[in-house]
């Protein structure tokens, strides 16, 4: 099995990092945009898409900056994150996603993505 390389993405937004933290974090706000349907009970989110289900867990974060998941069937140092910055130059919020991807797939997990985070910034007025 090969090894899976980890890619970042990164997107300025225009609302305030403890708005887009809310949408990154709470089964509420990720059910807006990221999956059909999520739960999370001590620290594990399931999150359901056309009906399959995948478990993640929470593995660290910190309120309007981080979010850090490991996916229960991933390998170990394997994760996706949402990580909110501010550019220096604009101050305007930029969200950075990072996760691992076959070399291969990474272009068609990005676009997945864009997918994604355009739903995202349909539901905060981007």
């Amino acid at each position: 099995m090969t090894k899976k390389a980890l890619y970042t993405l990164e997107y300025p937004v225009r609302c305030s990092p403890g708005i887009l933290y809310e949408f990154l974090s709470s089964p509420a706000g990720l059910q807006e945009w990221f999956a059909d349907k999520v739960d999370v009970r001590e620290g594990i989110y399931s999150f359901s898409w056309n009906g399959s289900d995948e478990k993640a867990e929470l593995m660290e974060s910190e309120e309007d900056k981080f979010i850090r998941f490991h996916w229960i069937d991933s390998p170990k140092g394997e994760y996706f994150e949402f990580y909110i910055d501010r550019s220096e130059v604009t101050n305007q919020t930029i969200l950075v996603i990072k996760d691992f991807a076959d070399k291969k797939d990474i272009k068609d997990q990005s676009q997945l993505w864009e997918y994604q985070v355009k739903d995202l910034f349909h539901r905060l007025g981007n």
